[in-house]
């Protein structure tokens, strides 16, 4: 059974409201014992006689009106709908085209339930895997600052005070990692170098190979930057 969230009187209060009544109490009595004004307890009551002295005639009603002969007919109700539904536009595209004004166009969509787009279909992640250790090798290089103390993201400190963050005998360099990881096992391999030259990288991979040669894995391909090799 429905009742109002601010309702001054639960269900138990007003089936004990109609009961004191019947047991002779006044309306205004009543009103007054159960706190509530007249008008209230005249209400109550009448709907507890109109409902054949059922628990149902406590219950609050639905604001909704009995008739609304302003109502669009319905006719124009599926022309909206049928509109939105066939060129996706909003409300004041839909006005324009139906020659209805945008707020009720708006109005008719929402109780349709049109008023919002459904959500695009997501495609699902596509996924790989090469069927053998050594098939292909994933390659990649990260680079990671240097620092002597922590900066500004911890101290909160981005002025020149305390050591001045910005000199550059602050700047320190960075520090790149190589890593090669197989697609299948995911074994990987991993150097920290002070840069990312073509010799660092040359002698690198060379090693890597050596690596995975030494676990049993013969690369035949190697891919990086999104460019096989």
């Amino acid at each position: 059974m429905y009742l109002h969230a601010n309702a001054k009187l639960g269900l138990a209060g007003r089936l004990a409201l109609v009961r004191a009544i019947e047991d002779g109490l006044s309306l205004r009595g009543a009103a007054v014992a159960f706190s509530v004004s007249p008008a209230t307890a005249h209400r109550w009551w009448h709907r507890w006689l109109d409902g054949a002295r059922g628990l149902e005639a406590l219950g609050d009603r639905s604001s909704r009106p009995r008739r609304s002969p302003r109502l669009l007919a319905r006719d124009l109700e599926e022309r909206i709908c049928d509109c939105r539904r066939k060129t996706g536009w909003g409300p004041r595209l839909v006005a324009g085209a139906t020659g209805l004004a945008h707020s009720t166009v708006w109005k008719v969509l929402k109780r349709a339930g049109l008023s919002r787009r459904a959500p695009a279909a997501k495609e699902p992640a596509h996924s790989y895997e090469w069927p053998c250790p050594g098939d292909l090798l994933h390659m990649d290089v990260s680079r990671y600052a240097r620092f002597l103390r922590p900066g500004h993201r911890v101290t909160g400190d981005r002025s020149h005070r305390g050591g001045g963050w910005m000199r550059p005998e602050a700047r320190v360099g960075y520090d790149f990692a190589h890593a090669i990881v197989d697609d299948y096992s995911r074994l990987a391999y991993v150097e920290l170098h002070p840069d990312e030259r073509a010799a660092t990288v040359t002698s690198f991979v060379e090693r890597a190979l050596a690596f995975f040669s030494g676990h049993g894995i013969v690369a035949k391909r190697l891919m990086t930057d999104n460019g096989f090799s």
